[in-house]
């Protein structure tokens, strides 16, 4: 396939890395100091499945530099997903397929909202990976797991073409009949690591091991299933307490992107995850006292490490 991955960093990078080494045309778009590494050595992949490197023709600054494509991977900072949608709409990719493997539980809207709806496929991804160095991406451990559905029943046979493709490429690829309640279990999960991670800056090992921070990582899973089921998505009462349990199996030096952009002085996608909880909470009249707690806490690094500090 033709695919084009707007955003080369730790996800875009892996995944298309990966459907790159497995014979797909795929063409990155990046910028900056990242964009200029990949351009000189290609997109290094270091991963626990084997290390990857891609062409340095592989990678172009802006979506209207793309041609004919396939498939596109949109993996950006949620911050990007308007101008990303308005972007490809005006381009030559404007009738591709778009599946985004962002975080957070409004992005495929935003697509949707400026896209066709059968254009836009669902999807959700779980992996830890990051971008160590320009050009570099260090992929942390073995899971490398993306889900996949269609909202409308145009797209189901464009969704298993992708599905063959991203399992083709070693990639652990399903697909589900109910992509919007997959996508708010990861974002249950999300939203706790990110949040409890981010506040205590520490690792899920010290926030589990503690319990005062254990039992605030429970409430703000739970307050984000108060809100999805609020919202009409299917999740079992219990929902968070089994995303505790599943944190206690997590390595215990993991973290979350938004604890990395915390400690390195990058914008946070804050507004998009616990601030995104408070939003949609208020509006359906559903508590999340300790998502808004989260929310101020970070606010002064929202935009990137303040002034003077």
């Amino acid at each position: 396939m033709r695919i084009a991955v707007i955003g080369a960093g730790g996800v875009g990078g892996y995944f298309g890395a990966r459907l790159a080494a497995a014979g797909n045309e795929v063409t990155f778009v990046a910028r900056g100091r990242h964009l200029e590494a990949i351009r000189t050595s290609g997109l290094v992949v270091h991963s626990p499945l084997g290390e990857l490197r891609t062409s340095p023709r592989s990678v172009v600054s802006s979506i209207s530099e793309l041609g004919p494509t396939d498939l596109v991977l949109v993996a950006v900072k949620l911050w990007d997903t308007e101008a990303v949608a308005e972007q490809l709409r005006s381009s030559a990719v404007s009738e591709a397929p778009v599946l985004s493997l962002q975080n957070g539980v409004d992005k495929d809207a935003v697509l949707r909202g400026r896209l066709t709806d059968e254009q836009v496929l669902g999807g959700v991804c779980f992996i830890s990976a990051f971008i160590e160095e320009p050009g570099v991406v260090r992929h942390n451990s073995p899971l490398q797991r993306v889900v996949l559905g269609a909202y409308r029943p145009g797209s189901t046979a464009f969704g298993r073409t992708v599905l063959t493709t991203f399992r083709d490429a070693g990639i652990d690829a399903e697909t589900s009949d109910d992509i919007e309640r997959v996508i708010w279990e990861k974002f249950v999960f999300l939203v706790g690591l990110s949040a409890t991670t981010a506040t205590v800056r520490q690792p899920i090992g010290v926030v589990r091991a503690n319990e005062q921070s254990r039992r605030l990582l429970h409430d703000v899973m739970a307050e984000t299933v108060a809100v999805a089921k609020a919202s009409g998505v299917r999740l079992d009462s219990g929902f968070a307490e089994a995303q505790l349990d599943f944190c206690d199996t997590l390595p215990a030096a993991m973290t979350s992107s938004l604890h990395n952009d915390l400690e390195n002085g990058n914008r946070l996608e804050l507004p998009w995850l616990s601030g995104g909880v408070v939003d949609l909470a208020g509006r359906l009249g559903v508590p999340a006292p300790r998502n808004r707690t989260v929310t101020d806490i970070l606010a002064p690094y929202v935009l990137g490490r303040p002034t003077g500090t």
